[in-house]
């Protein structure tokens, strides 16, 4: 009986706390949310495009793969390859899709029957091509050369990889910078009984809740430049590029970078500074951090999988940095959209800087009572 007693005991402390039962619930509502976004956006209608390749010899080939292009929804344009400088150069400037190039008598299928394609792989419409073209070439079932020949250098290469890594990596670095300075911020006062010392002073509570925030995201600024330093110059390494890359970028890019991580830096202070004065206890605080987390997370991943995301993303905390991250990182300079989502991550620090000041003044949240 007093096994069943303890078990019952237990039980009603989980279900007679409503935070509990949410920091329990709220990770699988969080991953079916992912989930759902990530599958609407690979599940979507893939793109229609109208092809333009310039073409070298004759094949039948061709006409293969123009029905294939066809039978997937696209159109293409055949145009005789005159000037193979000038058809690279459009190929690379994303003029024209890519460069089909046979060899003489190439549908005799001789020891010397070869096919060559130029594209470009970091334009979609190049290496979506390139993959058609391929399938069909290896259906024909005899056997001739298939060479291709990839346009992008290692600039573009190492811009399509810091864009889609980078944001992510400095997100994750800047809320672990700031989770291990703020997370017992007032949690821990409130255990330890010196935050009610301070409540009983003359001290005005926006005064109480700028002194925890301006100095925390002082602090953890430190640690978040320091780790993007780090991963900034160790990339090019780590994907065997030269570090004289990071050169390709404009000064303007890297103060844009640095106004965004000014911005999202108190944001998250804010935020866990926030939900450590709701929490009774610093374990109750890390728990609710964890699910915070995710959601910091998931903004900084969805961008991967939801290409085509509209200007409305300014107005989405977070969100809004690592979009505006990946364009400047992308080669593009969308000040504009930077300066904005600086301005709203911002607005939402003072928000919650507000909500903080009326939750120090609640002695329901402070004391329980």
């Amino acid at each position: 009986m007093k096994l069943f007693a303890l078990i019952k005991k237990e039980f009603h402390r989980f279900f007679h706390d409503r935070r509990l039962i949410i920091t329990m619930l709220l990770p699988g509502i969080v991953i079916f949310l992912l989930y759902t976004v990530i599958g609407e956006a690979i599940h979507t209608e893939p793109p229609k495009y109208d092809y333009k390749v310039y073409v070298e010899g004759e094949s039948s080939v061709t006409s293969m793969i123009q029905s294939a292009v066809e039978a997937s929804g696209n159109t293409v344009e055949w145009i005789p390859l005159g000037d193979m400088e000038a058809a690279r150069k459009e190929v690379e400037e994303g003029e024209a899709t890519a460069i089909l190039s046979f060899t003489e008598d190439f549908d005799l299928f001789g020891e010397n029957s070869a096919v060559s394609v130029v594209y470009d792989p970091m334009d979609e419409a190049g290496s979506g091509f390139y993959s058609l073209s391929l399938a069909v070439l290896q259906q024909v079932g005899m056997k001739f050369s298939i060479h291709s020949e990839p346009l992008a250098s290692d600039e573009s290469i190492g811009r399509e990889v810091m864009q889609q890594i980078l944001p992510f990596i400095i997100v994750c670095f800047v809320f672990s910078a700031c989770m291990s300075v703020t997370l017992e911020s007032v949690a821990g006062e409130k255990e330890r009984g010196t935050l009610a010392t301070i409540l009983v002073t003359s001290a005005k509570r926006s005064h109480i809740a700028l002194g925890k925030i301006v100095p925390l995201a002082c602090i953890s600024m430190l640690g978040a430049l320091s780790s993007f330093l780090g991963v900034v110059l160790s990339m090019p390494k780590l994907m065997g590029l030269s570090v004289g890359m990071l050169g390709g970028y404009r000064f303007g890019a890297y103060v844009l970078i640095f106004l965004l991580i000014l911005s999202f830096v108190p944001l998250i202070v804010s935020l866990i500074s926030t939900i450590s004065t709701a929490a009774r206890s610093v374990k109750e605080a890390s728990a609710y951090t964890s699910v915070l987390m995710i959601f910091v997370m998931i903004f900084s991943l969805v961008t991967a999988f939801v290409p085509a995301i509209g200007n409305w993303v300014v107005a989405i905390p977070i969100l809004n940095a690592v979009v505006s991250m990946q364009g400047l990182l992308a080669g593009a300079l969308p000040v504009w959209q930077s300066l904005v989502s600086v301005g709203m991550n911002l607005v939402y620090t003072a928000g919650l800087m507000f909500l903080m000041t009326r939750m120090l003044s609640s002695e329901k949240v402070m004391f329980g009572k």
